[in-house]
């Protein structure tokens, strides 16, 4: 019987391979970590504006802003976005891709209109969405139209709806998108499970969530922590587009506040303070996803 001897690479190849990660570490050192520690740095600046001269405020800023009633305001409305869309994107887009699976009639038609709304550019769906949420727009045109004029209002002005037509947006653009990736996941999933789960008396909600969910729950974490993070982080576009932040700060979330210091009230100090404060929000929140939703064998 013999043996199969494996021996370590060459000196010189193993040289050439780290040779070529250079130019990916370096630019990863530039463009990802170099912002990220001027973040940090910023955010101990006492710094109004961009073209102004800039001195050292250690902490002030920090103090400033645990001492602002518009951030905690923005904090609210950014955790309550998080926990309303980011578990109903989830869930929905889930089920959604697991009916594709299931190849229904026209479900190569059903794949592409769900990629729709990511082909769409942020400006365009604004658009969209102002259109049927102004007071003049689809939305109050069909209420008029059946009679039922006092659900009226002006939606995007209404502080009590501004915030969750922004999570209705959300919602809209990212469940289709989302569905198409699980749909990707579980369409490797062997059918031969779902068959045998259905022999032994198995629905399909059923098959759904005690036999498929488990096996691509992996999977599921990472999808829920980069909506996590694009709905985090990338808010501040459609708070921009549609109500500015209000009314009253009714609809202000982090992101966009961190936008409104930096570029409308020039104070830089205050807006990466933010920053740092939304690093540290993701960076909780990323680990308090993967705790949850890591694959258990």
């Amino acid at each position: 019987m013999s043996e199969t001897l494996v021996r370590p690479a060459p000196r010189g190849k193993r040289r050439s391979g780290t040779l070529l990660a250079v130019p990916a570490l370096v630019w990863y050192l530039l463009f990802m970590v170099g912002p990220l520690v001027a973040v940090f740095v910023i955010s101990v600046l006492r710094w109004p504006g961009m073209l102004q001269p800039r001195s050292f405020a250690g902490l002030d800023n920090y103090r400033t802003v645990l001492g602002d009633s518009v951030f905690w305001t923005a904090l609210a409305n950014t955790l309550l976005q998080l926990v309303v869309a980011i578990p109903v994107m989830i869930v929905c887009a889930y089920m959604l891709g697991y009916y594709v699976t299931q190849k229904p009639r026209g479900h190569r038609v059903l794949r592409y209109l769900l990629f729709i709304p990511g082909l769409i550019s942020t400006s365009a769906k604004a658009l969209l969405f102002y259109a049927a949420l102004s007071p003049d727009g689809l939305v109050n045109g069909a209420f008029d139209a059946l009679g039922l004029e006092s659900l009226t209002t002006a939606w995007l002005a209404d502080p009590a709806t501004a915030l969750a037509c922004l999570i209705m947006l959300d919602l809209w653009s990212g469940i289709g998108f989302t569905a198409v990736l699980f749909a990707a996941r579980l369409g490797s999933v062997s059918e031969e499970i779902g068959e045998a789960a259905q022999l032994d008396g198995a629905g399909h909600w059923r098959t759904m969530w005690r036999i498929h969910f488990p096996i691509i729950r992996d999977f599921v974490g990472v999808l829920t922590m980069l909506q996590f993070l694009w709905t985090l982080f990338g808010s501040a576009q459609n708070v921009l587009l549609l109500t500015q932040g209000g009314p009253s700060h009714s609809s202000t979330t982090l992101a966009f506040l961190v936008y409104q210091k930096a570029f409308i009230e020039a104070d830089l100090g205050y807006s990466q303070t933010v920053g740092v404060l939304i690093f540290v929000l993701g960076l909780v929140g990323m680990l308090l996803i993967r705790r949850l939703l890591r694959q258990a064998y």
